[in-house]
C-alpha cells in the first residue's frame, strides 16, 4: 500500500470513528493532514508537489464549501475532504468528491428509511427548493444543521465510502 493509500485510508477512518463519536472533525486531524500531504508532496516533487497538493487542497474545499454555507454541511467535513484533496491531487479531490456524493445519498437513505423519516424529508426538499426559486439558493434557517431537529448523518463516514471508492479505483 502507498503512503498516499495509508494516510488517506487512515485520515477518513480516524475521522470517521471521532464523527460518529462526538459529531466533531477536529482541526487537528484536518489541519495536520494537510500539512502532512504537503510535507509529503514537496519531499517527493518539490515545487511541482506543493501545487498538486494546493490544488487538490483548493478542489476539495471549492466543491464541498458551498454546502457548509447553505448550513447543511459542518465545516470540519469540508475541511476533511480539503485535507484528502491535498494528498490525492486535483484530479483525486473531483473523483473523491463524487464517490463521496454518491456514499452521502446512498447513506442518507439508509437513515431515512431507517428512521422512517421519508416524508419529512420529502416536505423539506419541497420546502427547499420553493426558498430558492423564491429568494435564490440561500440557507434556509429550520433547514441548517443549526436549526433542524431530524436525524444527523455523521459524513465522514460517506467521506470515507468515498476514500475507498477513489482508493479502489487507482
Amino acid at each position: 500500500m502507498s503512503i498516499i493509500s495509508s494516510a488517506t485510508l487512515l485520515v477518513a477512518l480516524v475521522a470517521a470513528v471521532i464523527d460518529i463519536r462526538s459529531r466533531r472533525i477536529p482541526n487537528v486531524l484536518t489541519f495536520g493532514a494537510a500539512a502532512g500531504a504537503l510535507l509529503y508532496h514537496v519531499s517527493t516533487s518539490g515545487a511541482s508537489g506543493a501545487a498538486v497538493a494546493s490544488a487538490g487542497w483548493l478542489v476539495g474545499f471549492a466543491l464541498f464549501v458551498p454546502f457548509f454555507a447553505l448550513g447543511g454541511m459542518g465545516a470540519g467535513d469540508v475541511k476533511l475532504i480539503a485535507a484528502l484533496g491535498a494528498w490525492f491531487g486535483p484530479l483525486g479531490a473531483l473523483q473523491l468528491a463524487a464517490a463521496t456524493a454518491i456514499a452521502g445519498g446512498v447513506t442518507a437513505l439508509v437513515v431515512i428509511l431507517q428512521q422512517r423519516y421519508g416524508w419529512q424529508a420529502l416536505s423539506n426538499l419541497r420546502l427547499l427548493f420553493s426558498h430558492w426559486r423564491i429568494n435564490g439558493v440561500s440557507a434556509l434557517p429550520e433547514l441548517t444543521l443549526a436549526a433542524s431537529t431530524g436525524p444527523r448523518l455523521a459524513y465522514a463516514v460517506p467521506i470515507l465510502f468515498g476514500t475507498l471508492g477513489v482508493l479502489w479505483l487507482r
